[in-house]
């Protein structure tokens, strides 16, 4: 889903919002915790969210398919199966860069709800 374009700023570090979200993303989501821990700014901790969610459910997935198929001998499917999630991995990493350095909070199906839901509440722990 698209979102319009946010206004320009800098964050709390003193980053540009714009290179700090995409920043969330280059690691996967070991950048988004990152960003998610020592920034408070919510255009970038809803995408650090999102990069946390995304990636660490793909990287889940991954072990999960390595450990099931694996386990049995069917190797090749499970070649194909981690093949496939990190082709998706790879193309949702550069979408999701790309969208994040323009300003725009572009939010995934599903898991950009689940990112703006996690995020909104975990900053509403912070606050109380």
């Amino acid at each position: 889903m698209n979102c319009p374009q946010v206004a320009e700023g800098r964050t709390q570090t003193g980053l540009q919002r714009n290179v700090a979200a995409l920043l969330s993303y280059v690691l996967g989501w070991i950048t988004g915790i990152v960003f998610f821990i020592i920034e408070q700014d919510p255009f970038v901790r809803f995408h650090a969210m999102q990069s946390i969610v995304t990636f660490g459910g793909l990287s889940l997935l991954s072990v999960v398919v390595s450990s099931l198929f694996g386990s049995v001998g069917l190797w090749a499917f499970q070649s194909l199966l981690n093949s496939a999630i990190t082709l998706l991995s790879l193309v949702l990493w550069v979408v999701l860069m790309m969208k994040a350095y323009r300003g725009e909070r572009y939010s995934l199906p599903v898991v950009g709800d689940l990112a703006e839901r996690y995020a909104g509440r975990l900053a509403e722990r912070v606050k109380s």
